[in-house]
């Protein structure tokens, strides 16, 4: 009996240690109340989000006119790109064809005009040019011997002479005399040919051996190094197998200039002694004075372009062939006037604000109006000249006007935006 009073008391359930009546269900509700505020929160963040395209504000300015001295160059009137070129560069290669033996320049060195940069064996012409000598001093020896015959032959014939005056001699002597006279005379004049024909032949081996010294034609740097020691070389080689057509290349630097490609419809705004400003790709924030040398009187079909020559007016070591470069074709200067000089037309936008119709070269454009601060009106301007100032607007658009830079694939009139600082 006792037993299965133990037993009994083992299966009861103790409630002593269970909180309170009321006090479970006020906890779960506290919980709940803050997760509600956290959704309410998180709801309020989305709803209150702004939306539309991301992008930037901007504001078109009015362009000032800078006051200047007369003959200044004004504002900028047409975009170019092109590369730097060298006007006066040559391989410098040999008249002949043989083996190098030495080559004495190196890429990056300045050489002057008639300085040795490479030898050529002269081995077998020198052995020619010393056999021109050698027949030329054999050639006078034989005239020497024969002016003294000739001088015997004429003193006998004198002689002669007079013992036929006297009826010493016979006439058949005076004829013989008069004869071996006239032969060494006629031998003489030969011999005196030979001599001139054999200085023509040291003359012309002279030529050959300074053939084999390659020298630089003009002052310049050298900008390849073709040939090594052991190759062969040729003026008229195709450069194929160890055939060089020559040593390296020599540039002018200071012959370097720009060559730009213009679109033909605004070819009229360019003429030669224009004034205008390079911008190397290497250095942008170097602007360079610059001017027109000539407009290449031919367009290119192909790309419908007219080839503009552009002048350096500084010389610096920076400047390197082949290299990319921008030129701004500027306007003529106005000449001074008492009174102050009128503003410029249109209004200036950064380049990235505007979206160009058609080829780099248009004079269309379109950009994206702000309208209060959640959408867009696109609007079709005219475009100016660009230069490192930004785009210039002709019309369209008003100083002060805010304008939207960003995606132009998303933009659209009326879109909704989202403007970023």
């Amino acid at each position: 009996m006792n037993d299965q009073s133990a037993l009994l008391n083992q299966l009861r359930i103790d409630r002593s240690a269970e909180p309170p009546p009321g006090q479970g269900g006020w906890i779960k509700w506290l919980v709940l109340g803050g997760v509600l505020l956290l959704l309410a929160a998180l709801a309020g963040w989305w709803l209150s989000r702004p939306s539309g395209v991301p992008v930037k504000e901007t504001t078109a300015q009015a362009i000032k006119t800078a006051g200047g001295s007369a003959g200044a160059a004004g504002g900028s009137l047409l975009d170019a790109s092109g590369y730097v070129v060298a006007r006066r560069q040559a391989t410098v290669s040999a008249k002949i064809t043989d083996k190098v033996v030495q080559v004495l320049i190196e890429e990056g060195q300045h050489v002057k005009a008639g300085q040795v940069v490479g030898l050529l064996d002269d081995t077998n012409i020198r052995a020619a040019f010393d056999q021109s000598q050698a027949q030329l001093r054999y050639a006078r020896d034989a005239e020497a011997q024969v002016q003294v015959q000739f001088a015997n032959a004429e003193r006998n014939y004198k002689r002669v002479q007079g013992l036929v005056a006297q009826h010493f001699v016979s006439e058949s002597d005076l004829d013989t005399a008069r004869t071996n006279y006239e032969n060494l005379k006629a031998q003489l004049v030969t011999s005196a040919s030979n001599v001139k024909v054999a200085q023509q032949a040291v003359e012309v081996a002279q030529r050959n051996l300074d053939d084999t010294v390659v020298r630089a034609p003009f002052d310049g740097v050298v900008t390849t190094k073709d040939a090594q020691p052991g190759e062969i070389v040729s003026p008229i080689s195709a450069g194929g197998g160890f055939t060089r057509t020559g040593m390296g290349t020599i540039v002018d630097m200071d012959s370097l200039e720009v060559e730009v490609d213009v679109n033909e419809s605004f070819i009229n705004r360019v003429h030669a002694d224009q004034p205008a400003t390079v911008r190397l790709n290497a250095y942008t924030d170097w602007e360079i004075p610059a001017y027109v040398i000539a407009v290449i009187p031919t367009a290119d079909r192909s790309k419908a372009t007219v080839k503009v020559r552009v002048g350096f007016k500084l010389k610096d070591p920076r400047i390197l062939p082949e290299m990319g470069a921008r030129v701004a074709f500027l306007s003529e200067a106005a000449p001074e006037s008492a009174g102050a000089p009128p503003p410029r037309p249109g209004v200036l936008l950064p380049v990235e604000a505007v979206q160009v119709q058609g080829s780099n070269n248009s004079d269309a454009g379109i950009v994206y109006v702000i309208r209060g601060d959640a959408t867009v009106e696109r609007r079709a301007v005219k475009l100016g000249a660009r230069g490192s100032d930004g785009q210039t607007v002709l019309s369209g658009l008003s100083s002060g006007e805010r304008v939207a830079v960003g995606d132009f694939a998303k933009l659209k009139d009326g879109a909704k935006i989202k403007i970023e600082q």
